[in-house]
């Protein structure tokens, strides 16, 4: 049976911290995305509203931006590790985030088999944002549909990893789901819960990765 899992990025693959935090703080703009984040999470504005706002507040943004965010993110150890090892036993992975596509598909170069993240204008941004490419935490699960059939695997075959109520319509769609970090909210639905920086433990508690070596 092929496996495929499916990694949220903000919060799950990066510790504490999520891609438009990143882009924000190589721009200056830490203190507004912290109120857009904060305004996000009480549910005062919808991905739509964020992502327009965020899209105002990257105006100066370039591609050089964008890769030091990625390069200086706070990233879990071993991700390319547990990608290889998945890759290695004819499973497949793909990363699904809410976060804007120009910097979820950096995750490529790591081995994801697919990225998919929300539309955004080319950087730097010259047009502006259509909201109808912005994901949703039910288009989460939209992706994960069109990923099976791509790939010709099923949901019953897929294993969902997250932090946050975001991922919770993707956890209930999927048999399989491993709380990152999560909030207690997601940790109570999850079947695998994980708490710590290392990705290979978490890969661990689904019982058949192999072990992490440990340094002498």
């Amino acid at each position: 049976m092929t496996r495929l899992h499916l990694f949220d990025l903000d919060g799950t693959l990066m510790y504490g911290s999520a891609a438009p935090v990143e882009i924000s703080r190589q721009l200056g703009v830490s203190q507004e995305i912290t109120e857009l984040e904060r305004a996000f999470a009480a549910r005062e504005i919808d991905p739509h509203e964020f992502s327009l706002a965020a899209h105002a507040l990257w105006s100066d943004l370039t591609v050089a931006h964008v890769r030091a965010a990625f390069d200086g993110a706070p990233w879990l150890e071993g991700i390319r590790e547990v990608w290889q090892e998945i890759r290695e036993r004819g499973d497949l992975c793909a990363v699904i985030s809410l976060s804007p596509s120009f910097f979820v598909e950096l995750l490529l170069e790591w081995g994801a088999d697919a990225a998919h993240g929300s539309v955004y204008p080319a950087v730097p941004f010259t047009g502006p944002l259509d909201v109808t490419g912005i994901l949703t935490p039910e288009g989460k699960v939209d992706v994960a549909d069109r990923l099976c059939a791509r790939f010709g695997v099923s949901r019953d075959d897929c294993v969902a990893y997250g932090d946050s109520l975001t991922d919770s319509v993707l956890f209930e769609a999927v048999p399989t789901s491993v709380a990152v970090n999560a909030r207690p909210y997601l940790a109570e639905r999850a079947t695998h819960v994980y708490r710590g920086r290392d990705l290979r433990e978490a890969y661990q508690l689904l019982g058949s990765a192999r072990p992490v070596a440990v340094a002498s």
